[in-house]
């Protein structure tokens, strides 16, 4: 019976899946499996939408210690592209996001607060414009696991309105905001 019972033990502990811990996170962005998005109202017509193509970061993640998680997050401001050449050649000018002068918006969390159910709420300091303010980003856990390619991936996925006019960028027309939507999916290190 003994030798059953651990037999039985040995096999559970084998096909077990194994159990998170901390670890440190690249965000996957040459597999383009992390995307920094954004809305903002045209006008008080319609909305546009649009991305920052380039940018590079990592993050930390306990998930038995969530809030000793951290993020950092580096943007190519002149990667913004809403698929209008005109439209984001004026949004790079000096008249919104001056990329020339401001070439990079990096985001680094200070508190990770957890509020159950795999949501969480990410404070951080935003620098944009040449401002730094602080945001909140609620996030919320996707998933994690062993990839195809014997890596190990976690994803998350948040979103935060920012005011323009904090950062020092033009507002035009009835809308002050700009609302960010962002997925990442982090291979760990």
């Amino acid at each position: 019976m003994k030798k059953h019972l651990l037999a039985l033990g040995l096999l559970t502990a084998i096909s077990a899946p194994s159990i998170a811990t901390a670890a440190d996170y690249a965000i996957d962005t040459k597999g383009a499996h992390a995307s920094i998005n954004l809305k903002i109202n045209h006008l008080g017509y319609s909305w546009i939408k649009g991305r920052f193509n380039t940018f590079e970061g990592s993050f930390s993640y306990d998930p038995m210690n969530l809030s000793s998680s951290k993020v950092n997050v580096n943007v190519d401001t002149s990667s913004f592209d809403t698929n209008h050449a005109e439209r984001d050649k004026h949004v790079r000018s000096e008249d919104f996001l001056d990329v020339k002068k401001y070439a990079t918006a990096t985001f680094t969390s200070t508190k990770v607060t957890p509020k159950g159910n795999g949501e969480m709420a990410i404070n951080g300091d935003l620098t944009l414009h040449g401002q730094t303010k602080p945001i909140t980003i609620d996030a919320q856990f996707i998933g994690e696991g062993e990839d195809p390619w014997g890596g190990y991936r976690a994803g998350f996925t948040g979103t935060t309105r920012i005011e323009l006019k904090d950062f020092g960028i033009q507002v035009m027309g009835p809308a002050s905001y700009a609302d960010l939507e962002i997925h990442v999916e982090g291979i760990r290190q």
